[in-house]
């Protein structure tokens, strides 16, 4: 009996996978390749959400998330998925997003809650979220990426010639798996809708939202929103939805539908806008952080990340990599211990040390990479308070001491922020304002103080042009403190 061919064999073992993993998708009733139970899908769901929320930090405004999370449930319960226990949160988050994971997690960040006009934009937002977990979106792209790297192991024992393609092959699925592809846009936008009209809304408000989307990508606005990021335009989404939310009025045969506008607008007055600098920010080159009231230099040139569980810093090459973040143990001998104790990294030096008056031990260390080179680390450990703060100072070996001196003035300048205009940073927030006669908006917008260069941001924050016709008593968003 001649052996079977590479090919054949990858073939084989995909069909076999392919008997014994389906499973009958809720939405369109059709079997599927599912290689994640339910049970493992809200299992995976609820071991990521700590890991969502210690990324962005919750948003507290309890106004808001009571009103998300009766809106949520109310939509839940008509879904394709009622059984689900659904959890909807905000995001502490500057950026333009709404997300959902595996098992009924949604989360709206504070910048798109900024952007909606009314409750009808979000209703649509909302169905679309959790289209993507009734229809098994996350699951279904686990299930394929799963499978193409199981044909990927096949193929690597079965043919050595593959096995040189395999680093970028999984690269690739690696990339694929970042975001839904249009096909699960297309059916998360029928799914909103469907949602949104069932719970009472006009679904043409989420064609409206769509284009406000757009043109934060466009020129004058923020740059392409996460949105867009995640959730791929699947093409002439405006019309599509528009024509959707009038076959399902005629469908449920409702001429009831909301929009309240001026309810949801009273609701996020007061809303934080941007990037909030009481979560620390950077001015002149030196991070600030008003409530835990300490400061340090971010070195000239770098860029760097704020995040609620660290900041990162890092040259444009990536050459070298500097970590802020806050030790879980309150005594520095604690996290000095628990940092040689539960690591792989092998102590090189270490010294005690006082920074700007406060103690501080100081450590190099050794660590393998993934690549068989050396990482080295300079890492300084400061008590300030009850709290012990960690500076990572990174790079290659062969690097190190090109940036020892960076990290080391970078952490030796960590210190006590007393400076009461620093301590003292408001953010901006959503402001809603009535217009007092009939203008345009842009009139109105200037008669609010706002300034010409913040014109185009503000037409796009209100879902409108900045020549459109508002009538007095129109309320329209201002940014102000």
């Amino acid at each position: 009996m001649s052996p079977l061919s590479p090919f054949k064999l990858i073939s084989l073992a995909l069909l076999l996978l392919l008997a014994y993993s389906c499973a009958v998708n809720p939405v369109t009733g059709r079997k599927e390749l599912m290689l994640l139970s339910k049970d493992q899908e809200i299992a995976l769901g609820i071991e990521s959400n700590p890991q969502i929320l210690g990324m962005f930090g919750a948003y507290d405004d309890a106004t808001l998330q009571n009103f998300i999370t009766e809106k949520g449930q109310q939509m839940a319960r008509i879904s394709h998925r009622p059984e689900l226990n659904y959890t909807f949160q905000i995001l502490d988050s500057p950026v333009v997003n709404a997300f959902a994971l595996p098992g009924g997690f949604v989360y709206f960040t504070r910048g798109i809650l900024a952007h909606f006009n009314n409750e009808a934009e979000f209703a649509g937002v909302l169905g679309h979220e959790i289209g993507h977990v009734t229809a098994r979106h996350s699951a279904r792209q686990y299930s394929t990426q799963i499978l193409m790297q199981g044909a990927l192991l096949v193929g690597v024992v079965v043919s050595p010639d593959f096995a040189q393609y395999a680093d970028v092959a999984s690269t690739g699925l690696g990339l694929m798996m970042l975001k839904f592809g249009r096909d699960h846009e297309t059916q998360s936008d029928e799914l909103g809708v469907e949602y949104s009209t069932k719970i009472g809304y006009d679904a043409r408000e989420m064609a409206n939202f769509f284009k406000t989307i757009q043109r934060l990508s466009g020129d004058g606005g923020q740059g392409i929103p996460t949105f867009l990021s995640t959730h791929p335009d699947p093409g002439d989404r405006n019309r599509k939805v528009g024509q959707l939310a009038l076959k399902w009025q005629q469908k449920l045969n409702r001429t009831d539908l909301k929009v309240n506008r001026d309810n949801y607008l009273r609701m996020i007055d007061g809303l934080i806008y941007g990037n909030d600098p009481r979560q620390g920010y950077v001015e002149g080159g030196v991070f600030y952080h008003p409530d835990l009231k300490f400061q340090f230099p971010v070195p000239q040139g770098w860029q760097y990340e704020n995040m609620p569980s660290q900041v990162q810093m890092a040259p444009q090459d990536g050459k070298a990599l500097v970590i802020f973040t806050i030790a879980p143990q309150k005594q520095l001998s604690e996290a000095t211990n628990a940092l040689t104790r539960d690591t792989s990294l092998r102590i090189q030096d270490r010294q005690n040390a006082s920074v700007n008056g406060l103690p501080a031990i100081i450590l190099v260390a050794d660590q393998r990479a993934q690549d068989g080179n050396t990482i080295r680390s300079l890492i300084y450990l400061i008590q300030y308070g009850d709290l012990v703060y960690k500076f990572y100072g990174l790079a290659y070996a062969n690097d190190f001491n090109t940036y020892r001196n960076v990290f080391e003035n970078t952490a030796r300048n960590f210190r006590q922020l007393t400076d009461a205009g620093k301590i003292n940073v408001k953010p901006e927030r959503v402001r809603i304002r009535a217009v007092a006669q009939n203008t345009t908006l842009e009139a109105a917008l200037r008669d609010f103080g706002m300034s010409a260069q913040r014109m185009k941001e503000l037409s796009i924050l209100n879902g409108m042009e900045l020549q459109d016709q508002v009538v007095a008593g129109t309320l329209i968003k201002i940014i102000g403190q």
